[in-house]
């Protein structure tokens, strides 16, 4: 039996963190095997990787491409250490941000060469695509009042200049696009009980097609 990795994606402040653990919360219930992880972060090694790119310092900036190798060098050890043997054991992972983070934030955001980008980003997964990525689609002013709202501090990435998160935004839109098989459009401005509704709904019908091969949740 195989296992499924689904991904929640966004802007800053959009909802992916509270709608993976409630959608978490939800499969559990179902008797569903499945685990909640995030990038960067998701292994020890990750966890000082994530402080290294999100932390404000002063007099240690980070530079772009430096930033971008962080990234994939966490994604690379997260897959080896973390997804492939959960995948293997048939679990269902749902992992905060994956390689449209790094495409939307490196890419557009940062505007480096995207041919450079989707070079590591094929390195660093060996080729391991998401089965399923939700986008919580919410305006970058809406999601960084958002979090302005619930009293968190900034991160470096959260704390850079609006036409950034603009770009950032525009990235997204841009994959939606071309991925429509893959990425979900999620309206991130309906009530959190209603985005969980069309995250639930989502995931119920990709399950039951899902029923015909191995990997047979929610029958």
């Amino acid at each position: 039996m195989s296992g499924k990795l689904i991904v929640f994606e966004g802007v800053e402040g959009c909802g992916k963190t509270s709608q993976m653990q409630l959608c978490y919360e939800w499969l559990q219930s179902s008797n569903i095997p499945v685990i909640v992880t995030r990038q960067p972060g998701g292994t020890e090694l990750g966890l000082h990787l994530r402080r290294l790119l999100l932390e404000k310092t002063d007099n240690q900036k980070i530079s772009v491409r430096t930033e971008l190798l962080l990234y994939a060098a966490d994604r690379y050890q997260h897959i080896e250490q973390f997804i492939q043997p959960n995948l293997a054991a048939g679990k269902i992972i749902l992992c905060d941000r994956y390689i449209f983070s790094t495409i939307a934030y490196q890419g557009y955001g940062r505007s480096l060469d995207m041919d450079l980008i989707n070079q590591l980003n094929s390195i660093a997964t060996g080729g391991l695509a998401s089965d399923l990525t939700f986008w919580l689609d919410v305006d970058v002013e809406v999601g960084l009042n958002r979090k302005r709202g619930d009293g968190d501090k900034f991160d470096r990435i959260e704390q850079e200049k609006i036409d950034f998160h603009r770009r950032v935004q525009q990235g997204y839109t841009a994959l939606a696009t071309s991925n429509p098989d893959t990425i979900i459009r999620i309206d991130g401005n309906l009530t959190k009980q209603a985005v969980q509704q069309e995250i639930q709904q989502v995931l119920e019908d990709r399950f039951t097609l899902y029923r015909d091969n191995p990997c047979g949740y929610l029958e």
